[in-house]
């Protein structure tokens, strides 16, 4: 079994997911999800959640895990991830983290602590853990672009609107889980407030700024190997089965 715990890291719309799938088929994996928005119950289409038919495929961990609107902290999922890499590996199998949250990320590979003393003596990545590798997808931004306007396209469709419908009536629409994601501009559209060709550029526009917040915030990682994703897969799995941490 490998000595470290590989992380696959990007922006919104690269890829994570499916490169985690694939190189969990290919290594006996676990993933557990690094995603602030996958934590909510009942908001499956809009944050573009591994399907049903992907999560009997590989388990998945992270999803599910609150309701929207209730609070779940970066040291919850901290602690959470921690114990579901333990779970994982006890069995025999590969745990991978995947996702875009950066917070959640660094929490875990930085060993961040979170009582009053520790953030006395707060040191932003003060050192990475050697238990854990990091692996980012890279793109260019115009292609980028047009896998973010291709994955809008997809998921404005019946079962969006049905969920979104759901959320509300449900929720409200008090629940910042909702005002800050696709289902805003769902919402708009069933309300009548965008045409639909508008309420998918909005959505566009929304997903590269978050992005860009997310690429602003890895790139800030040099211990981040980056690398396009056609090799992302090839690449971590030959890291896993050889046993090494360099790239």
């Amino acid at each position: 079994m490998t000595s470290f715990v590989p992380v696959i890291v990007g922006p919104t719309g690269s890829g994570k997911t499916s490169a985690a799938i694939e190189i969990a088929g290919k290594v006996g994996g676990e993933i557990i999800s690094a995603d602030s928005r996958a934590i909510y119950k009942h908001m499956d289409i809009g944050t573009a959640k591994p399907t049903a038919h992907e999560q009997a495929e590989v388990p998945h961990w992270g999803l599910d895990l609150v309701e929207p609107g209730e609070r779940f902290t970066v040291a919850d999922w901290k602690e959470y991830a921690e114990q579901k890499i333990v779970e994982i590996q006890a069995r025999g199998h590969v745990p991978i983290i995947a996702g875009g949250t950066g917070l959640y990320v660094d929490a875990l590979i930085y060993d961040y602590q979170f009582s009053e003393e520790a953030k006395k003596n707060y040191a932003d990545r003060a050192e990475m853990s050697s238990r854990y590798k990091v692996f980012g997808i890279k793109w260019s931004t115009d292609e980028l672009k047009e896998r973010l306007k291709k994955r809008i396209d997809e998921l404005f469709c019946d079962e969006l609107y049905t969920e979104t419908r759901f959320l509300v009536q449900k929720y409200g629409w008090g629940s910042q889980a909702m005002k800050s994601d696709i289902y805003q501009f769902a919402w708009g559209y069933l309300q009548g407030e965008y045409s639909l060709e508008e309420a998918k550029r909005l959505a566009v526009l929304d997903d590269y700024h978050l992005a860009k917040r997310q690429m602003t915030w890895f790139k800030r990682n040099d211990n981040i190997c980056w690398l396009p994703l056609e090799k992302i897969v090839p690449s971590v799995v030959k890291c896993i089965q050889d046993g090494e941490r360099k790239c």
